[in-house]
């Protein structure tokens, strides 16, 4: 199988997660675009979407499934649905290859349980070998370089990418993250630093793998 039809494989698996009557929180990028899809043939069935990021919402709205903002939201989603560049197997994630790291995390934080959905390439036993994500304030982004610079990193800006915050990003290299919980702690207190790419606190509650075999669900 192709990477985008397993991509459309676990997509289509989460779809056995959302749940009936409720909103569902939904996430960003290319695998998350098949599962809106997915999503449509059944959207007489759920309340609605909310959504981590305009590309989303766009793709959402297209397929007439409404959107609810999650400021007004006022109980937490069921489940959140995204994908992830790179999972390990304790259900930490590096997130933000697609720019929407923050209102991701944000999104996972109203939802009561994470699933994962990504093709066997994403899984590792350390995260660190993609580029590590973090959406910056741009007076802060040389100081915040010369910090990653300091654990043996190199930290360079996303050229010609900005969040749907208006943010840059910069992209980490070199790190292995062997302690997602306390790395994502450590950064997050950084002046400048608006979000950081690692999901420890906001880990997956579950990941759908795609494999030539089919669906791995992987629990955690």
């Amino acid at each position: 199988m192709t990477q985008d039809e397993l991509k459309a494989l676990v997509a289509q698996a989460a779809i056995e997660h959302v749940v009936p009557g409720a909103l569902v929180g939904v996430g960003t990028g290319s695998t998350v675009n098949h599962f809106i899809d997915a999503l449509a043939k059944i959207k007489d069935r759920i309340a609605g979407a909310v959504s981590s990021s305009v590309q989303s919402t766009e793709r959402l709205r297209r397929h007439g499934i409404p959107v609810v903002e999650a400021a007004a939201l006022d109980r937490p989603l069921p489940v959140y649905v995204d994908g992830a560049d790179e999972i390990d197997h304790h259900g930490y994630m590096i997130k933000g290859g697609g720019a929407a790291l923050t209102r991701e995390k944000i999104v996972a934080d109203l939802a009561e349980r994470f699933v994962c959905i990504a093709d066997e390439s994403k899984l590792v036993d350390t995260l660190g070998r993609f580029p590590l994500p973090v959406e910056v304030i741009p007076m802060a982004a040389p100081q915040i370089a010369r910090r990653f610079e300091a654990m043996g990193a190199t930290a360079t800006l996303r050229l010609g990418v900005t969040t749907d915050n208006g943010q840059p990003i910069l992209d980490v290299r070199g790190l292995k993250i062997t302690d997602p919980l306390a790395m994502e702690t450590e950064i997050n207190q950084w002046p400048g630093v608006v979000t950081v790419g690692i999901f420890a606190r906001h880990k997956a509650s579950l990941c759908l793998l795609g494999t030539a075999e089919g669906v791995r669900t992987l629990r955690f």
